[in-house]
């Protein structure tokens, strides 16, 4: 998958935030006015989904800018307002995504959320609303040339600019190494965990019961979003070289699929009434199975970046 095929890929995922988060924060809403904790539940899995789909969008995007930078019909400044809006949107939308993740696990635990959880939903959730909107704004007049881009109409840069995150990276030569050692304990913490849960639903360690398991699910986010964060670094500072490399998109592939499972042992009913000595059935050993193949893909595509393709 070339440049120009993932810019046609932001073409489809570019509206996901923007409406993943106006459904998200709707359903959370709705919940109050109806006062039903299903759909609560069900628009803080929905946040999480968004948060998780936002991270292709994202990374389409810098694609996109690649491909467009040099044209003279597009408004560099606009192109680079856009990405800053984008970067500080997806920022947003992955503490949104976090704290909708703790709220179903602790309603997993103890079948209620933290008294905080519902307030930092709502205000995370209009200030994502605000940020995408505006991206989304920008976003859309670099894509319709026939709209003339006034400066008034080009946002502020994001408070994070990504230019700056770049030059912090590739300028300081300690920050990409202990990036690089963050993001390895931070997969190791991630892998570690996952496996032993998954473990359990293979049908090892029969005398744990998987509620003891469930409760360090929150170790693994840690992990995870200690590598989005390193990740992104890396990302940003070497866009070229990751947005041409397949395996790195392949990566992205394999994370969608393991986050989705993430959030597939945390509020799954059957997984919780697992008790000590009962066996899993046969559909939860395939989902089980399937997912420490994935996140052996997401590992071996990392690994696989300087070898695969044309970067580094």
């Amino acid at each position: 998958m070339g440049p120009q095929d993932i810019t046609h890929l932001h073409l489809l995922l570019n509206h996901v935030p923007t409406i993943g988060t106006v459904v998200g924060l709707g359903l959370f809403l709705m919940s109050f006015v109806r006062r039903s904790e299903h759909l609560k539940h069900v628009s803080l899995e929905v946040l999480y989904l968004i948060a998780l789909a936002t991270l292709p969008a994202y990374i389409s995007g810098l694609a996109a800018q690649a491909t467009i930078l040099d044209r003279p019909d597009v408004s560099a400044e606009a192109i680079m307002a856009h990405h800053d809006a984008a970067l500080v949107s997806f920022i947003f939308i992955e503490i949104t995504g976090f704290v909708a993740w703790l709220g179903l696990w602790q309603y997993r635990r103890i079948e209620r959320m933290s008294g905080w959880v519902t307030p930092a939903i709502f205000v995370l959730g209009l200030v994502t609303f605000a940020m995408v909107s505006g991206a989304a704004t920008i976003g859309g007049e670099i894509r319709h040339p026939e709209i003339k881009i006034e400066e008034s109409a080009i946002a502020p840069a994001g408070v994070i600019p990504a230019k700056a995150v770049a030059e912090f990276v590739t300028t300081n030569p300690w920050v990409w190494p202990a990036a690089e050692a963050l993001h390895f304990l931070g997969l190791s913490l991630l892998f570690g965990v996952l496996f032993t849960v998954n473990l359990r639903l293979m049908g090892g360690l029969r005398s744990v019961d998987y509620a003891a398991l469930h409760k360090l699910l929150p170790w693994a986010m840690l992990g995870f979003g200690v590598n989005l964060v390193t990740g992104m670094l890396f990302t940003i500072a070497a866009a070229d070289q990751y947005i041409s490399n397949p395996p790195f998109m392949w990566k992205v592939a394999f994370m969608m699929v393991a986050g989705a499972n993430l959030l597939y042992l945390t509020v799954y009913d059957r997984l919780w009434e697992l008790k000590a000595g009962q066996e899993p059935v046969f559909i939860d050993r395939a989902v089980a199975m399937s997912a420490v193949a994935v996140w052996i893909g997401v590992i071996y595509a990392g690994r696989m970046l300087p070898f695969l393709g044309n970067a580094f």
